[in-house]
């Protein structure tokens, strides 16, 4: 039936554009009342109650080809083959009924080797605008020599096409919303979110499921290279709202993406063809790099705009915390376009702890390097998943776990083999809080946080002296230049000592009751924290 139905959806007539150009698009969207244009020339769009990834509505079509290879549980939910269908006959139906319908053909992945080719068919302008700035655009010289365009993922975004209490009923399923995705169909279905997140984050967790089979360790990080010399990549690992977008923004530093890429044995490449990233307190000040981003082309999401001057508020929450800006790669001043660099001599977790007890930076073993990849904490911030209002703890296998089709093992192990062959370190940072927890606390200084990176990139930081912290077993330096001595053990930011030490415990604790979740090799949970 799922082929049928796909075969009925009418990519042909006169009201589908296909691959049309930004300002098109950008007209196309205005004249439709999808958005506005803010002062700066990019477009602001609405996602509607969605401003965040649904991960309670998205599921995996479950069939016997793929069911032992995949990480069952509260990530990995399974619709059936029969509800898959359902959801894809509706989501069809709504699109061939609608006056206008917009399909974007590009790629994912920088390096031909490994690309998969991603069609998107949608309803909005806006989102085939998304689209074609998330993904490499064919023809742009981010895909390098053009080769005929072979579609290997469909993506039918029907976003704004809800399910009835009936057709729930009809399908056995309890909600409005669906996000259906099938490995063996290589098909995607979008009902009932408009948040275009959702299409970014489908084609990341195809290429988490097919780039361990072809050798390649998928990775949910940003990467950066120097500038001047093109080497010494840089990799930042990390959830939403850790720093990964603004720590590889760096006027120093080349950008070769800031999200998600895969580390072959020629090394990194990017998946996409654009960047994402939060805009919530965006300042020139602070990160002129992607502030300077944003212009005509770009996609602001879900940002106020005054009514008359059209200026963005980016200090403004109203609708979300999770103000987003989308903008191609090549809108970062002197981007690596192909998206592609050298093997990482340091790769870099980022954790923004709300409880304030984790170092802001400290040099990691093989073993802990495991540890604190499989475990992947941080807190989950406000806006970046719908109905999250304040920080959380939350515990992320791999830095990305809800995008991992597979069991966090297989990542790990990855991991590890790569740094051992490469001779990568690795390093914890905390750009969460410090001298309490949220609420008490402060956010670390960006200046404090750039310049722990500076001093892991350029060496000096390996080099250092080092305390042990007595409950996490972490190696924190003694001195780093350019920040306080006492911020570096956080004990000493804390009024109360013994608070400090409550709260360092329940974390530690909370890491060992995560640990259990997982089947690790002895050394590699010995590594762990001290209870």
């Amino acid at each position: 039936m799922s082929q049928a139905a796909l075969d009925r959806l009418d990519l042909s007539s006169a009201r589908v554009f296909r691959n049309l150009c930004s300002a098109e698009l950008v007209e196309r969207a205005i004249r439709a009342g999808e958005g506005q244009l803010a002062s700066n020339g990019a477009i602001v769009c609405m996602t509607g109650d969605r401003t965040g990834r649904s991960p309670k509505d998205k599921h995996l079509e479950d069939v016997p080809a793929i069911h032992d290879k995949i990480w069952w549980g509260k990530v990995n939910t399974a619709v059936t083959p029969a509800q898959f269908d359902a959801a894809l006959e509706i989501a069809v139906n709504h699109l061939n009924a609608r006056p206008n319908t917009y399909v974007f053909e590009g790629y994912a992945g920088a390096d031909p080797t490994y690309r998969l080719g991603v069609q998107v068919v949608t309803e909005q302008a806006w989102h085939a605008l998304f689209a074609s700035t998330l993904f490499i655009k064919q023809g742009s010289k981010a895909a390098g020599t053009p080769v005929p365009f072979k579609k290997d993922w469909t993506i039918i975004n029907a976003g704004r096409r809800r399910l009835t209490a009936e057709e729930q009923a009809k399908m056995g399923y309890k909600a409005p919303v669906m996000i259906a995705q099938s490995l063996t169909r290589k098909i995607v279905v979008i009902l009932g979110s408009e948040y275009a997140g959702e299409m970014k984050k489908s084609i990341f967790y195809a290429m988490n499921y097919d780039m361990p089979e072809a050798g390649v360790f998928p990775m949910h990080c940003s990467c950066n290279v120097d500038r001047a010399t093109g080497e010494n990549p840089a990799l930042f690992f990390g959830l939403s709202g850790t720093g990964k977008t603004t720590l590889s923004a760096d006027p120093r530093r080349a950008l070769i993406g800031d999200d998600e890429h895969g580390w072959s044995d020629k090394g990194v490449f990017n998946f996409e063809g654009g960047c994402y990233a939060k805009c919530i307190k965006l300042s020139k000040e602070g990160e002129p790099e992607i502030w300077n981003a944003i212009r005509f082309g770009s996609v602001l999401e879900n940002t106020v705009i005054d009514p008359v001057t059209r200026v963005p508020d980016y200090d403004s929450a109203k609708l979300t915390e999770n103000t987003r800006v989308t903008y191609p790669v090549d809108f970062i001043d002197g981007a690596v376009i192909p998206s592609v660099c050298g093997h990482p001599r340091n790769v870099i977790f980022l954790t923004a702890d709300a409880f304030g007890v984790m170092p802001p930076v400290s040099k990691l073993t093989p073993e802990q390097a495991m540890y604190y990849f499989m475990n992947g904490y941080t807190a989950k911030l406000a806006g970046t998943e719908a109905g999250v209002t304040e920080p959380q703890p939350n515990f992320s296998p791999c830095f990305g776990g809800v995008f991992l089709p597979r069991p966090p093992i297989t990542y790990a192990q990855q991991l590890a083999a790569k740094i051992k062959q490469h001779g990568a370190n690795v390093w914890l940072l905390n750009t969460g809080w410090t001298g309490g927890p949220y609420g008490t606390g402060q956010r670390f200084s960006l200046k404090y946080t750039r310049a722990f990176v500076t001093a892991i990139l350029d060496g000096s930081l390996a080099k250092a002296e080092y305390h042990t912290d007595p409950v996490f077993g972490l190696h924190i330096p003694k001195a780093v230049p350019g920040v306080p001595a006492e911020v570096l053990m956080p004990r000493n930011t804390w009024k109360d000592g013994a608070a400090y030490d409550a709260q360092a415990k329940k974390l530690a604790k909370g890491f060992r009751d995560n640990d259990k979740t997982f089947d690790m090799p002895d050394a590699v949970r010995n590594a762990g924290p001290r209870v």
